[in-house]
């Protein structure tokens, strides 16, 4: 036997429990401080916060698998599903689809999971029946080419994983489905359901494409389940980013024939602790947005001064590299360069910038931040 799958009963998974308590608890821990402290958010910055998160678990699942968004284009997605003030970036439907799976997964976690909603969100990936210049299946099981994890160059390439055939499709997403929603009621820590179901789903590999990205929508569903929460305040997915070939190489040990899944679990709690641990971050960017915009909001500027400026924002104190100059300015805004000039001018009077350091080409900007003492978060 060459893959988990093979194994009889390969999905009851079994584990060491008394590995997992102690991570798993400390764990615990820190999801009740962080759903404590956005408890203490209103409407408005709690939509703000779940837009965060939701922009970067988009941009990042999809990175995930190689896919590069136009982060702009998520943020106009996420601002129109939850009636934020609309950005300024392209509209794309792929992108479009992603965010309403992400939103469905989440706000409808308590409806039940069928093929039906799984195959609308596999349709809703790939709105035009592509997967890049491949025509692919769209809505629907995967057809009866073997499906395989493949990397390298032609005529030297490794196979990571292949899935179980297409005649055990039926049977294992019948059995996954009736798993999913009879285990939400049992007694399974709602922590290591996420895992095993992420690990399940990933060793079915039911559609030609995309099955990485449902698998991550999956975990934020089952994490949604568990808190009893229609909105996420962490992507999982920006941390699975992060040690991406950790993540892989990870999921390759474990189905190759391994039934005790403990190594992953304990992989996948840490993941999930990373998660929240930088959560933090995001809170804290969004209430410095909140800060900023409340001390100036009193001083007049136009669309493109305020796009700047959020842009800006959204990176966070020192993380805009090299700081705005006129030539950024131009690019963000699509004006000319006087233009630029006198606009960066405007804000430098309103004591809205300030000027960094340097002369001649390379004069540069940042904004006068409001305190920044959050130690309290």
């Amino acid at each position: 036997m060459k893959y988990i799958w093979e194994r009889k009963n390969w999905f009851d998974f079994k584990y060491d429990e008394a590995a997992l308590l102690k991570p798993l608890s400390q764990l615990r821990i820190l999801q009740g401080k962080l759903l404590g402290r956005v408890s203490s958010l209103d409407i408005k910055l709690e939509t703000e916060a779940q837009g965060a998160v939701l922009v970067e678990e988009a941009v990042r699942t999809a990175e995930i698998e190689g896919q590069r968004l136009n982060r702009d284009a998520v943020r106009s997605s996420v601002a129109v599903k939850l009636g934020l003030p609309r950005g300024v970036g392209p509209h794309d439907r792929n992108i479009d689809g992603l965010v309403d799976v992400l939103l469905d997964a989440v706000r409808a976690h308590e409806k039940p999971l069928t093929l039906k909603r799984l195959n609308a969100w596999h349709a809703a990936l790939f709105p035009t029946g592509y997967s890049g210049l491949t025509k692919i299946a769209t809505g629907a099981l995967r057809g009866n080419e073997p499906m395989q994890v493949i990397s390298g160059p032609v005529g030297r390439e490794k196979i990571h994983f292949e899935a179980l055939p297409k005649d055990r499709l039926d049977e294992e997403m019948r059995l996954f489905l009736e798993w999913w929603n009879a285990s939400s009621s049992r007694h399974m820590d709602g922590i290591l359901r996420a895992a095993a179901a992420h690990l399940r789903f990933l060793t079915i590999h039911p559609y030609e494409d995309g099955n990485g990205r449902l698998a991550r929508a999956l975990t934020d569903m089952a994490l949604a389940q568990d808190e009893r929460l229609t909105v996420r305040f962490y992507s999982v997915s920006s941390e699975i980013m992060r040690v991406r070939e950790e993540y892989y190489a990870i999921l390759e040990k474990v189905q190759r024939c391994r039934l005790d899944v403990t190594e992953w679990f304990l992989w996948f709690i840490t993941c999930v602790t990373a998660s929240i641990e930088h959560s933090r971050d995001i809170i804290v960017s969004v209430l410095m947005r909140a800060d900023f915009w409340n001390q100036h909001a009193q001083i007049q500027l136009n669309e493109r001064q305020k796009k700047v400026i959020n842009r800006i924002l959204e990176a966070g104190i020192g993380n805009f590299e090299g700081g705005l100059t006129t030539r950024k300015y131009v690019s963000m805004t699509r004006t000319s360069r006087a233009t630029a000039f006198r606009e960066i001018a405007d804000m430098l009077e309103k004591k809205v910038l300030r000027q960094l350091p340097g002369k001649g080409r390379s004069v540069c900007y940042d904004l006068i931040w409001p305190g920044t003492d959050r130690n309290d978060l």
